[in-house]
């Protein structure tokens, strides 16, 4: 593991990981999800995300669901984003972490921490949630938000080195606007 992975999370609820290979000849044997590594969580759904290299899927934020992610094949450039003190006081500043995932590592990405990621190569990416899907909890905010400002990397093998983007992750608003929608909906 190198010195990124093994380097603990700054943000509370986050946990990086590696997963075990076991190989021959055949194939290989991976457990990607043990009930003990994760207490407390109650993992519903699992999914399998297929991207090409250059998809940026993000920034996703959900309030009812937590995340744990494995990457299966490829690497991925995840960023993260603490937008809980946000959430709770206009003032507060997003708290941004990134690390490059490769094959067989994983990440735990508790409530109020947004997420996305761009696919550095073919990729694809477990994902266990707590939540079963309805697009209740589906909320997400620029990707390029300048004043989260996610140091992603460039793009290689697109015209103007920008990220291939789904239609929504291409219009979400700013974070301060969707903070600022969230607070009011609990005030």
């Amino acid at each position: 593991m190198t010195d990124d992975l093994a380097r603990a999370s700054s943000l509370a609820g986050v946990r990086y990981g590696a997963i075990q290979r076991h190989g021959d000849s055949r194939g290989s044997f991976r457990e990607l999800w043990r009930a003990s590594a994760f207490p407390g969580r109650d993992f519903v759904q699992a999914n399998l995300s297929t991207s090409a290299q250059g998809v940026l899927r993000g920034l996703h934020l959900h309030r009812r669901q937590d995340d744990v992610w494995v990457v299966a094949a490829g690497r991925a450039f995840v960023a993260l984003v603490d937008v809980r003190p946000l959430l709770e006081d206009a003032n507060a500043a997003p708290i941004v972490e990134t690390r490059e995932l490769p094959v067989d590592h994983w990440v735990e990405i508790p409530t109020g921490v947004a997420h996305g990621f761009l696919a550095v190569e073919p990729l694809d990416l477990v994902y266990l949630v707590t939540n079963e899907y309805d697009g209740s909890d589906e909320l997400g905010f620029a990707w390029d938000d300048p004043a989260v400002a996610v140091p992603w990397p460039l793009v290689e093998g697109t015209p103007d080195g920008r990220p291939i983007l789904s239609g929504r992750d291409g219009t979400n608003p700013p974070l301060a606007e969707l903070a600022a929608r969230l607070r009011a909906d609990n005030g």
